[in-house]
């Protein structure tokens, strides 16, 4: 059999050989190995400046192809209800009474067929301007960032900007989305492989530096592949071994980007697949808390293994979210108790992403977690703020109630997020029974009053 020798397919085998090459040489030098040193160039805050201008022209060219066409320019949350001073049920009620009706208020309490007003007007609040619904879906913009995922029209309000979108859609899936993937893989894999080889070590101070040293470019590695811009305030106030940590949730990634910065013993369920794996590789090189399916719900069990874990001031301090799910960066949650309850000391940290480059937040009931990476991989980049605040703990009069809200109140106000009492349960389930007759005994106490008033007349 005669062979044949094509010059054409050795030229692109050597074309082909030497474009990885490059390719992984630029990985090596500009992210890889500044990761392992933790330096940066400047490179993704030159970008992130570039893009912010491209944003303010496009927002320029949105306003006056809309008054050219005479198109009303939607403006978020531009029919909400205009938001009142927070009054009790008795005052309100009070207040109706007062308008319509001349009787003594002060004359023995009963009910009035005006007071269904209040319940009325309030569920039709709820309904208008429901303040938990939507805290669980993505955060609207006021100005569009040239993706369509956050609108799909505003790109045919002009050829320049049609044109725009089309080279950022290039860009992004073209070329950043290969390198996001490729820097993915780069951490993971080696995350996997070098914690599986310390995890050979004898426990001790080496272990635990080259454990620390690893987890920590690894992570910087993963939060290139984001193109995460993050900007830490306040480090003196970072946690310390033997503290736990506690954070608002916003995405998955909130974890890679507080670890990009220091380590921590993660807390979580153990899963299968590729995440069973990273666990797995994990756990031999640091001694992070895996709880099987049927631990979970064991509080006590799961107390006593935090408890047992901060006692020991030689081990990584603990990285909790104890909203206990992912809330659209708008607001912090209901804290559970839990993490409140062991008597450590708490580091509040609070984060807070800025939407106009990419929207952080997964919403797990619309996207699986492949489908919601892969939307962050091809977004224009990962923006943040992380603030490190003051260590607190739980005061002599303070149960874990009080002392989880009094944390939560400090975040939310140092990242500039509306505090919330809900529970962010209610994103899958119903609102509890207690809820509802909380109010009715509010209303019950109003018309009634209390057992000591009783006794007292």
């Amino acid at each position: 059999m005669e062979l044949f020798f094509n010059p054409f397919d050795n030229l692109v085998c050597i074309l082909l050989g030497i474009s990885l090459t490059v390719w992984f040489t630029l990985l090596l030098v500009f992210i890889i190995v500044p990761a392992i040193f933790g330096v940066s160039f400047g490179i993704r805050r030159l970008y992130m400046k570039t893009l912010l201008k491209l944003f303010e022209w496009a927002t320029l060219r949105i306003e006056r192809g809309a008054k050219e066409n005479n198109h009303h320019l939607y403006k978020p949350y531009s029919n909400a209800i205009i938001a009142r001073e927070p009054t009790s049920l008795e005052e309100e009620i009070k207040e109706i009474r007062r308008s319509g009706s001349n009787r003594d208020l002060d004359s023995a309490p009963e009910f009035e067929m005006s007071d269904i007003f209040y319940f009325a007007r309030r569920g039709v609040e709820s309904i208008m301007d429901d303040e938990v619904t939507k805290r669980f879906s993505a955060e609207e913009l006021e100005s569009w960032n040239l993706l369509t995922r956050s609108n799909n029209n505003f790109h045919y309000i002009s050829l320049r900007l049609t044109v725009l979108w089309g080279l950022g859609l290039l860009i992004r899936y073209g070329f950043l989305l290969p390198l996001r993937v490729t820097l993915a893989f780069t951490g993971v894999g080696l995350l996997v492989f070098l914690t599986c080889l310390i995890g050979l070590l004898p426990s001790g101070r080496l272990k635990n530096f080259l454990s620390e040293k690893v987890h920590l470019m690894c992570y910087r590695i993963c939060v290139r592949a984001l193109t995460a811009i993050i900007t830490y305030h306040n480090s003196e106030n970072k946690p310390k071994n033997g503290g736990i940590c506690v954070a608002n949730h916003t995405s998955p990634i909130d974890v890679i980007i507080l670890a990009s910065d220091g380590c921590y013993a993660m807390v979580g369920q153990i899963h299968g697949g590729l995440m069973g794996v990273i666990q797995r590789s994990m756990v031999k090189a640091c001694p992070h808390i895996w709880f099987e399916r049927s631990e979970v719900k064991d509080r006590h069990l799961v107390a006593k293994r935090l408890s047992d874990h901060v006692e020991d001031k030689t081990k990584l301090p603990i990285l909790i979210f104890p909203e206990g799910t992912c809330i659209n960066n708008t607001s912090v949650m209901m804290f559970k108790k839990g993490s409140f309850d062991i008597g450590a000391t708490v580091y509040p940290v609070a984060i807070k992403y800025d939407p106009r480059f990419g929207d952080a937040f997964w919403n797990s009931s619309k996207f699986g977690m492949v489908n919601y990476l892969l939307r962050m991989m091809s977004s224009w980049a990962i923006v943040c703020s992380v603030w490190y605040l003051p260590p607190m703990s739980r005061e002599a009069d303070e149960d874990a109630v009080q002392f989880a809200n009094r944390v939560k109140a400090a975040i939310a106000r140092q990242g500039g997020l509306v505090d919330l009492l809900w529970d962010g349960g209610l994103k899958r389930g119903k609102v509890k029974d207690t809820f509802k007759e909380e109010q009715q005994k509010l209303y019950s106490k109003m018309l009634v009053g209390t057992p000591e008033d009783r006794s007292r007349s």
